[in-house]
C-alpha cells in the first residue's frame, strides 16, 4: 500500500487493512502515525523504528519507539523509548530473546519456591489433620498430636534447601525455544491459572510423600513400622528435602521434561549437591542431631527417602506429558 491509497481509507478500513498488509511505501509522517494508532486501536503492541525527524511522532506514539543510535537524529532519540546503539536490527531480536529468558527464569523461581512452600504448609496441616490415620500420636489414646516437622527443621528447609536452587534458577540458560512462543498479552499474569494448578498439585504430592514416609516408619497407621518417632520424623524431613531438590528440576519448565537440557545449569547441580551434602550432615552428625531433632538412618531407610522424594519428579513428568499432548491437540 502507498501513502496515497492510505488517504482514501477511513479508520475502520485502515484497521482491517493493517491485519493483512505488511509493507507500506511512499508514506508521510502522518501516515506512519496513523498506522501506529490503527494497530494500537486493534489491540496490538506496536514497536516503531526510525532515524529521521519525520519518524519522531510515530516513535513517540508507539508502545516502544526505537531510534537508531548511529544515524538517528537527536530529535528521534529524544522521542524514542530505546536507542539501538549499533543500528543493527538483529540486536533487537537478541534483546527480545534475553528479555524472554529473564522473564522465564522469574517464573521458574516463583514456580519452585511457591510449590515448595505449599508442600511444607500442606505437610504440617495434613500431618495434624490426619495424625490419627498415620499414627502420629503422642499418647496411646490419641489425645495429643505430634507435629510431623519441628520448627528448626522447617527453618532449615527454608534457609538452606529452598534458597540455593532458587538462586541458581535466576541464571538458568534457555531451555525452551522462547522465540517460538507467541508474545504475551498485556492482560497475561506472571502466574497464570495453569501454573497455579501445577504449584498446588506438586505441593500436595510433596506433602503426601512426606507423610507416607513418616507413616512407613512409625508403628501403627496405614503401614505398620517399627521405628521411633525421631527416626520417622527424620525420614519425613529428609523426604521433603529431597522432594524439593527433585522439584528444582521440574520447575525449570512448565511443559518440557526435566530431562531436557538436564545438565545445562551447572550452578543448579552445585546447589542440589550442596543440599544433599548438608542434609546428610544434619541427619548423621551427632551435634546437629541434637540441634535439629534428627536421628541416624541406615542405607535402606535413606533409599526409601530417595524413592519417596522422587515421586514428585515422576508425577510432574506425567503432568507435563499430558500438557504437551493437550497443547498439540
Amino acid at each position: 500500500m502507498t501513502g496515497v491509497e492510505l488517504d482514501t481509507l477511513d479508520d475502520a478500513e485502515l484497521r482491517a487493512l493493517t491485519r493483512e498488509v505488511s509493507v507500506y511505501a511512499r508514506v508521510a509522517p502522518q501516515h506512519k502515525l496513523r498506522l501506529v494508532d490503527s494497530l494500537q486501536s486493534d489491540g496490538q503492541i506496536v514497536s516503531m523504528t526510525g532515524d529521521g525527524v519525520n519518524d519522531a511522532p510515530a516513535l513517540k506514539s508507539a508502545d516502544i519507539g526505537v531510534a537508531m543510535g548511529i544515524t538517528g537524529t537527536e530529535v528521534t532519540k529524544e522521542a524514542a523509548r530505546m536507542i539501538l546503539a549499533d543500528d543493527n536490527f538483529a540486536t533487537i531480536v537478541a534483546a527480545v530473546r534475553q528479555g524472554r529468558v529473564i522473564f522465564q527464569n522469574i517464573q521458574k523461581f516463583l514456580r519452585y519456591l511457591l510449590s515448595s512452600n505449599v508442600g511444607e504448609v500442606l505437610t504440617v496441616f495434613l500431618g495434624v489433620v490426619l495424625a490419627g490415620v498415620i499414627g502420629l500420636n503422642e499418647a496411646s489414646d490419641g489425645s495429643a498430636v505430634v507435629l510431623p516437622l519441628l520448627a528448626t527443621q522447617i527453618l532449615w528447609i527454608n534457609l538452606i534447601t529452598d534458597s540455593t536452587p532458587a538462586l541458581a534458577m535466576g541464571i538458568d540458560p534457555e531451555i525452551d525455544d522462547v522465540m517460538a512462543r507467541a508474545p504475551r498479552k498485556m492482560t497475561d499474569r506472571a502466574i497464570d491459572a495453569r501454573m497455579w494448578r501445577g504449584i498446588v498439585s506438586i505441593g500436595l504430592v510433596m506433602a503426601l510423600s512426606t507423610l507416607f514416609a513418616i507413616d512407613l516408619f512409625l508403628p501403627g497407621g496405614l503401614v505398620a513400622g517399627s521405628q521411633s518417632l525421631d527416626v520417622a520424623r527424620t525420614a519425613g524431613f529428609t523426604t521433603l528435602v529431597l522432594a524439593q531438590l527433585f522439584n528444582s528440576l521440574n520447575a525449570r519448565s512448565e511443559t518440557s521434561s526435566a530431562f531436557h537440557g538436564l545438565f545445562a545449569n551447572k550452578w543448579l547441580w552445585g546447589a542440589i549437591g550442596l543440599g544433599v551434602a548438608l542434609q546428610v550432615a544434619v541427619v548423621e552428625t551427632p551435634f546437629l542431631q541434637v540441634a535439629f531433632g534428627t536421628a541416624s538412618m541406615d542405607l535402606t531407610q535413606w533409599a526409601a527417602c530417595v524413592a519417596l522424594g522422587s515421586v514428585v519428579l515422576w508425577y510432574d513428568e506425567l503432568r507435563k506429558l499430558l500438557l504437551r499432548l493437550n497443547d498439540r491437540r
